[in-house]
């Protein structure tokens, strides 16, 4: 490519697939429970993540991005559908027997699929949790021509489970029955993503890698990441469900160290990055492939994780089942060497459902039949012509069921949704309040009303996942 070339492209002058020496290649990591502020170059002062703090360097750091929602089916859900929770098929954390969540009906579309009908080879490796092996919503049905890891969220609660999943075949990890702890988990599946890059370098591939990192129980091996901090921090030990004969996969084990061993697994998920970008290069891969890094909702502070402790949420109100900003603002960092500017800082406001658009605008795949996203390229770019959303929407059914609009500037957040239909919208200036301290829907009842109109716009009912189940 021609720096005429390049630079015409950069411009929106000319279309950007034709002029690649092929389609990029696409590494999208999704950390799970991972903070707005949990990354050093989002502020994080006591966990040092140097790789993806590089990243950042190398690319474009958001500063104004959405999960899907505040916890981890219904967020998965918008990202792969491109829907936002008032349209898309899962909007909970709803379990199935004997193992598994809620599927994702064969109606659904995800970007994956796109993907592959545009010729991608395509593979997932960690947490899935929007369908069993053997039913609709399996990741083999979904766009993913392999997958390796926890089928299963509540299975996920466990760093050393009794078996994980490739494909349609149980893997048993001999040596792990609650009881022992013989086999890390995020460590096979991290060898897993890197040997299919390895197996799929000469092909156009996109490797999703929803890693498990560092969501609850607080677990990993006393390796150099653990030693980092095993003494850096005045600990209150955590008591759970032990492993043992009393313990269940659901529960969060008892943890000595719980501050030094939650650093540890947000620097082990940065060491990951770190392997998968040298993997790239050494295969002379990096200039062609896009890498994106985001977590799927807000810190959380089950099984002993301290959030206040480490500033989780970077200053921002809330954590991981809030619609506020705490719950639902996410890190999105994006790199692809000489198409996006190295260390540019973006305040575009997206979210989770725009990146279906992106993906298809960036490879040429076929459009979505429904989309509630908009496509972000330009601003990758550096393009001047990024439109924007009127208004970004989600909704979260526990805790009594809540709302939440962004309209510019304004946040609108609706709490007891389900028992009280007409229960007030609190108004936020994130431009003068981002932590949202101060509601001022009284000073200005005609935002108030349109974000509240808004919400009834968005949402449409499910049948499946019901806000509003009383409601005739």
């Amino acid at each position: 490519m021609t720096r005429n070339t390049l630079f015409l492209l950069l411009l929106g002058l000319l279309p950007l697939v034709p002029y690649a020496q092929k389609r990029p290649n696409i590494v999208f990591i999704l950390a799970d429970d991972l903070g707005y502020g949990d990354l050093g170059v989002y502020g994080q002062q006591h966990i040092t993540t140097p790789h993806i703090d590089q990243l950042a360097a190398e690319g474009m750091r958001f500063t104004q991005f959405y999960a899907g929602t505040t916890v981890c089916a219904p967020s998965r859900s918008a990202l792969l559908t491109g829907q936002h929770t008032g349209h898309t098929y899962i909007r909970g954390n709803k379990e199935i027997q004997p193992e598994g969540q809620e599927p994702l009906a064969d109606s659904v579309q995800t970007f994956a699929q796109l993907l592959q009908r545009a010729g991608y080879v395509t593979g997932a490796f960690g947490k899935w949790g929007l369908g069993m092996v053997g039913t609709s919503g399996e990741p083999n049905r979904k766009g993913f021509d392999e997958f390796f890891g926890y089928n299963c969220q509540r299975q996920s609660h466990r760093y050393y489970p009794t078996h994980l999943w490739h494909n349609s075949e149980k893997v048993i990890l001999a040596g792990n029955d609650l009881s022992q702890k013989a086999h890390y988990a995020p460590a096979i599946i991290q060898q897993k993503a890197l040997a299919f890059i390895e197996e799929k370098k000469d092909t156009s591939f996109f490797l999703f890698i929803p890693t498990v990192l560092p969501h609850a129980e607080l677990q990993g091996p006393a390796d150099e990441h653990y030693k980092q901090y095993e003494y850096a921090f005045e600990e209150i030990p955590h008591r759970g469900n032990d492993y043992g004969p009393e313990a269940t996969i659901a529960g969060y084990a008892s943890i000595a160290k719980p501050r030094a061993t939650f650093a540890a697994m947000v620097s082990r998920l940065d060491a990951y990055v770190g392997q998968v970008m040298a993997k790239l290069d050494e295969l002379g891969l990096a200039d062609n492939t896009i890498v994106l890094f985001s977590s799927d909702n807000g810190a959380h502070k089950e099984g002993g994780a301290d959030p206040a402790f480490f500033n989780s949420s970077g200053g921002l109100r809330g954590l991981k089942r809030d619609l506020y900003e705490g719950g639902i603002r996410t890190p999105l960092i994006v790199c692809w060497p000489n198409y996006i500017a190295a260390g540019s800082v973006s305040d575009h406001i997206g979210a989770f459902w725009d990146i279906m658009p992106t993906f298809v605008e960036l490879t040429g795949a076929p459009s979505p039949r429904y989309s509630d996203g908009i496509s972000f390229l330009p601003t990758l770019l550096g393009q001047g012509h990024q439109p924007q959303h009127t208004y970004l929407y989600w909704e979260f059914h526990e805790g009594g069921g809540r709302q939440a609009v962004r309209m510019g500037k304004w946040k609108g957040v609706r709490l007891n949704a389900k028992e009280t239909p007409d229960a007030p919208v609190a108004l936020y200036n994130l431009q003068v309040d981002p932590a949202e301290t101060t509601d001022v829907a009284v000073e200005h009842p005609a935002i108030a009303m349109r974000l509240r109109q808004m919400m009834e716009e968005a949402h449409q009912e499910s049948a499946v996942f019901p806000l509003f189940p009383d409601l005739k």
